[in-house]
């Protein structure tokens, strides 16, 4: 274990080397880190997965600087160029740009103007011209022409493009400069003439400029995203004079025709070499900065998502709307399991309302349907109208459910898979309805990127994405637990320890020898081992066990510590989970062991109380205002309660019933100034907006929030 790492991460993070010590090593031993942050308290002083995180991937990033520092040290020995002081230096270096600028001399390059130039053999001339000692260039240069050099002319041009080459390489130069770009580099953007048209949304950046370090990540992706598209040039460039007067300071000694050249060169320098290549960096850095905030946003979003309330098991009759091709009806057991699929087609141009009506009662009445999910696509507002208007002879609750993804997940092989005898209409429309009783269960299997809660998704590094991602919904997943003999391959994918292979092996076993009687009896899973059995026993439910603890949080390691209590109150453990008066009792002091402290015996109490509880809000029923069904409906003024459906760095987007969801932009959501939505407002969160602009051409919508009073729930 590298101790220098440990000491940079501690520095950085403010927490204690033997935290990073304890979670590195913990890693090392294939925990993960949910499992880490719930499980293994009393090793890392209570960190969370946030803080874990950040270890993992500042490790992660320190290792790669590390391997490129050997392979810059193996390619200096191979070629001869290592002294003692390069490399002191390259050992010293703290952060990959520091390296990369004590490399960039002695790096291999392709052909340039410089080499060219030594190759012909001015190095000696650009030497004596950089020194700036004597004032006879011409003469200096006069004794270079030859057959290659054919005047004093060439001979001083070749020099300045050596000249320039080491005022490029220079390490302290690239340094002041950098020091400026990030002080006062504007971030340019203007429109290419033609293409006035197609960049109709990118209006606001047709002529347009910005201090770079204060431009916001979402102007910065879209600038890019523009860039990328043909449509309009981005630039970034600190104030040019300041640029040279720096390198002035630095290379002009005197103020002769040497001093002349020499400033030639620096000039030269500047534009041809030094800017671009700043440029370039900085340019990468405010898209790297760009994409980490734009991850952030999308990863809280899709966090918020999974972790909404779900309905439960109920029966469920799922409608995917739809007007010529009709409604696809679904009919679902509490377990989610498919029972009859049909279509009916109540809107134009069939109209069929009374026979669909009919239909829809006949189901709710043969399958006891507790609850209708309709998708809120296309003709979601006209079937749920229809729906809202129906009487049951039993109470059915009707809620809109955001569709988003369930067409992607109903053409994936997970859906061919799961249900390879019906088509997209039945998947899909069996998707919104396991949405209702489930989000997690059910969003697990769509990649998240197409559930559309995120800033600029397909522009991000997608590495950094996927893998973000991947952590949130490991995270949540984690978080509320999973029933081991209901839960998909996909859920149990995510839960710690298992993984995709892992997870089809357990669903092979549970369908060849049914259901799993404990927790213990996972083990006999093949290729299920004690590593394994230790990262993902405690977030596994098996609520039909014989043992209580297995469908609490309680980790199977520490049972002996619930039985110890239950044994010195006399009474059992089924007694101690059902009585708080006896497990005020107990003093987790008496209960302290080396493997078990205090936090890990709090949260053994706190699970006692409520075993296996889930984390996520209860479920409420949402209505939007009758009569408001299309952008056309919508007035100046007019307040309307809606459901938040995305949060960027620049507002929120509210649904208010009319299929064009609308923009709360952040200067909008308070009078006071509002510099991260996510810390005012949540996805799924239930709000109320007035209506500030309609712009039917476009579809845009424009809300305010300030002056609107907010619901109780919201």
């Amino acid at each position: 274990m590298n101790e220098q790492h440990i000491k940079i991460i501690s520095d950085e993070l403010n927490i204690e080397p033997r935290q990073v010590k304890s979670t590195l090593l913990l890693f090392e031993q294939g925990a993960t880190i949910p499992f880490v942050a719930r499980y293994r308290k009393e090793m890392t002083g209570g960190l969370d997965e946030l803080v874990l995180t950040a270890i993992r991937d500042r490790k992660e990033k320190l290792e790669a600087m590390d391997k490129r520092r050997e392979t810059i040290l193996s390619t200096l020995t191979e070629n001869g160029q290592l002294t003692t002081e390069l490399g002191q230096q390259i050992e010293a270096a703290e952060t990959l740009t520091d390296l990369e600028d004590i490399y960039l001399p002695y790096r291999p390059k392709r052909k340039t103007r410089a080499s060219v130039a030594k190759g012909k053999g001015l190095d000696p001339l650009a030497k004596i011209i950089m020194g700036q000692r004597r004032d006879d260039v011409e003469n200096a240069a006069a004794q270079f022409v030859n057959a290659e050099i054919k005047s004093v002319d060439d001979a001083l041009a070749g020099a300045r493009d050596i000249i320039a080459e080491w005022v490029s390489e220079n390490r302290y130069a690239r340094d002041k400069l950098r020091r400026l770009f990030g002080r006062q580099a504007i971030i340019q953007s203007e429109l290419i003439k033609g293409k006035e048209d197609e960049a109709g949304k990118y209006k606001n950046y047709w002529e347009f400029d910005e201090l770079l370090r204060k431009a916001p990540s979402h102007r910065v992706m879209a600038m890019l995203r523009a860039e990328n598209e043909g449509l309009l040039r981005v630039k970034i460039t600190p104030p040019e004079d300041h640029a040279l007067a720096i390198l002035e300071r630095m290379f002009i000694k005197s103020d002769g025709k040497a001093a002349d050249q020499v400033w030639a060169a620096v000039r030269d320098s500047y534009k041809r070499l030094l800017f671009p290549s700043l440029e370039t960096e900085f340019r990468n850095q405010a898209k790297e900065k760009a994409d980490a905030e734009a991850i952030h946003v999308f990863s809280e979003n899709l966090r918020q998502l999974l972790m909404a309330a779900p309905l439960g098991q109920k029966n469920v009759l799922a409608i995917d709307p739809g007007f010529r091709t009709g409604c696809k009806l679904v009919c679902l057991d509490k377990q989610g399991k498919l029972l009859h699929n049909e279509t009916i087609y109540p809107h134009p141009p069939q109209n069929e309302v009374k026979k669909s009506i009919n239909k829809i009662e006949q189901l709710v009445g043969a399958y006891k349907i507790e609850a209708i999910a309709i998708g809120n696509g296309t003709a979601g507002r006209e079937t749920e109208r229809m729906v809202k208007y129906m009487r049951f002879n039993r109470d059915v609750i009707a809620v809109v459910v955001n569709e988003n993804g369930a067409s992607v997940y109903s053409a994936s092989a997970v859906a061919r898979e799961e249900f390879p005898d019906y088509d997209v209409t039945v998947r899909g429309a069996v998707s919104i309805g396991r949405r209702l009783m489930d989000p997690l269960a059910e969003l697990v299997k769509i990649d998240p990127k197409s559930i559309g809660v995120g800033q600029y998704q397909h522009d991000v590094n997608q590495t950094q994405l996927a893998k973000s991602l991947e952590d949130t919904v490991g995270s949540c997943v984690n978080a509320v637990g999973v029933e081991l003999n209901t839960a998909s391959k996909q859920l149990l994918s995510f839960v710690s320890g298992i993984g995709p292979v892992l997870a089809q092996n357990i669903i092979g076993y549970r369908n060849e020898h049914g259901a799993f009687p404990s927790r213990d009896s996972i083990k006999a899973v093949p290729r299920f081992g004690p590593k394994a059995y230790e990262q993902a026993a405690g977030f596994l439910r098996v609520s039909d066990s014989k043992n209580p603890l297995d469908k609490s949080a309680v980790h199977p390691e520490s049972y002996h510590i619930v039985k110890k209590m239950a044994k010195s109150l006399g009474v059992k453990v089924q007694d101690l989970m059902a009585d708080e008066q006896l497990r005020n009792k107990i003093n987790i002091n008496d209960f302290v062991t080396e493997n078990a402290g205090l936090p890990t015996l709090r949260d053994i109490l706190t699970e006692l109380a409520k075993p296996g509880r889930d984390p996520r809000e209860k479920f409420g029923v949402f209505q939007f205002t009758e009569g408001i069904n299309t952008i056309k409906d919508l007035v100046e003024d007019m307040v309307l309660p809606g459901i938040v459906t995305n949060i960027t760095a620049f507002g929120a987007f509210v649904d208010v019933g009319v299929h064009q969801d609308g923009l709360v932009h952040k200067s909008k959501i308070r009078k006071e100034y509002v510099h991260d939505p996510a810390q005012h407002l949540k996805l799924n969160q239930r709000i109320k907006v007035k209506v500030e602009n309609v712009d039917l051409d476009r579809k845009r919508i424009q809300f305010t929030m300030v002056g609107v009073e907010q619901p109780r729930y919201a």
